[in-house]
């Protein structure tokens, strides 16, 4: 399996806690999109030849383009690349995006899958958040989608000041009265840089209670088992046949192209990200240089890569792949695991070792103790 993921660096306003790259100006979104055509045909060859599975539109703000200017990189990819007739397709949209005639358009167009950036239900953290949507037009977004697509996901965030946890009760409960079937929840961090970062510098907002967003961590985890939901990944949760293709196979170790400016890209030995510029990213494009770095991963950080990744997921490390694929003895990595076998916070099953509930918590430090 093989996809594309596509790079929309353009946004309506900044949200206090985002690092990705993006700007607020649309002056040279033309010219990024046209750009952007240009490096899908000159990494034509990139992946090789298979069937493209998967196509996400991620930024920035994806739904800020024209119905034309998404519909000539579909229709580029499309005439470039072996499309699978029952790809994934994913476009992220912001509420405020949310309109019949757009939905009607993306669904015509082609796109089969929505993600929707809700991250709340109060006007007062949205507000604080610096989005550029209210809670009206987020519960109005998640009722409009229903009407054109059925393979819908909504982005909420927790763990952050405002958010007690009598809203995080309310925001996760209007999620499921919309029997949305996908849903990505993410504990707010923060990143240098950002606007929130310096905020909190200067003490203009309250520090990131670690305790709290453990808390509606562990919360999040016990609502979506009771309401039906698969939690397939640290952040993810769907529905009976409603996994994200696109982000399971990231999670799976498989190639994909990442076109744009700072988009990435890995093709399983050698992982390769666009410079963060939009105006350098157009003028190494005019002249049919692709304006990025590469670094060929030795079968050492191949494997600590697939620890990483699998250990995000329901079904963890795959203990035989390992040993065939790294020649690393199964002995060898269960004693690597065993403390956290022990106290719990690992599982054994089926030849997998994988994450508890309890041992999420604790994910980042997990995953490194078991690096090689």
């Amino acid at each position: 399996m093989a996809g594309i993921y596509v790079h929309i660096p353009f946004c309506k306003k900044a949200c206090i806690y985002c690092d990705f790259h993006f700007t607020t100006s649309f002056r040279f979104k033309q010219k990024v999109i046209q750009c952007i055509q240009k490096e899908l045909q000159l990494r034509r060859n990139y992946l090789g030849s298979p069937q493209i599975q998967t196509i996400y539109f991620g930024g920035g703000t994806p739904s800020v383009l024209r119905f034309d200017e998404l519909r000539a990189l579909i229709d580029c990819i499309q005439d470039l690349f072996k499309l699978d007739p029952d790809a994934e397709i994913t476009l992220e949209a912001n509420p405020d995006d949310i309109t019949d005639e757009n939905l009607k358009c993306w669904n015509d167009v082609g796109i089969n899958r929505i993600s929707i950036g809700i991250q709340s239900f109060f006007d007062e953290d949205l507000i604080w958040m610096n989005r550029a949507h209210s809670a009206l037009q987020a519960k109005s977004a998640l009722e409009k989608a229903k009407l054109f697509f059925h393979n819908i996901t909504a982005d909420l965030i927790y763990g952050y000041p405002l958010l007690t946890d009598e809203k995080w009760k309310k925001n996760l409960e209007m999620i499921r009265s919309y029997g949305i079937p996908h849903v990505s929840c993410y504990a707010l961090t923060v990143e240098d840089k950002t606007k929130l970062f310096r905020l909190i510098r200067e003490k203009k907002t309250e520090e990131i209670n670690d305790k709290q967003a453990a808390a509606q961590y562990l919360y999040l985890m016990d609502f979506m088992d009771n309401a039906g939901y698969e939690h397939y990944e640290i952040s993810s949760f769907a529905k009976p046949g409603y996994r994200s293709r696109h982000n399971s196979s990231y999670w799976s170790a498989e190639a994909y192209l990442g076109v744009g400016p700072s988009a990435h890209s890995f093709n399983g030995t050698e992982r390769q990200w666009n410079i963060s510029n939009n105006m350098k990213y157009i003028q190494a494009l005019e002249k049919n240089i692709i304006p990025c770095q590469k670094e060929i991963l030795s079968p050492t950080q191949q494997l600590n890569e697939y620890i990483l990744t699998a250990l995000r997921t329901r079904e963890g490390i795959h203990v035989d792949y390992v040993e065939k694929k790294f020649q690393i003895l199964r002995e060898v990595l269960y004693q690597k695991a065993e403390k956290y076998l022990q106290n719990g916070m690992m599982a054994a099953d089926e030849g997998f070792v994988y994450l508890t509930q309890k041992g999420k918590l604790f994910a980042d430090r997990i995953t490194t103790d078991l690096f090689f």
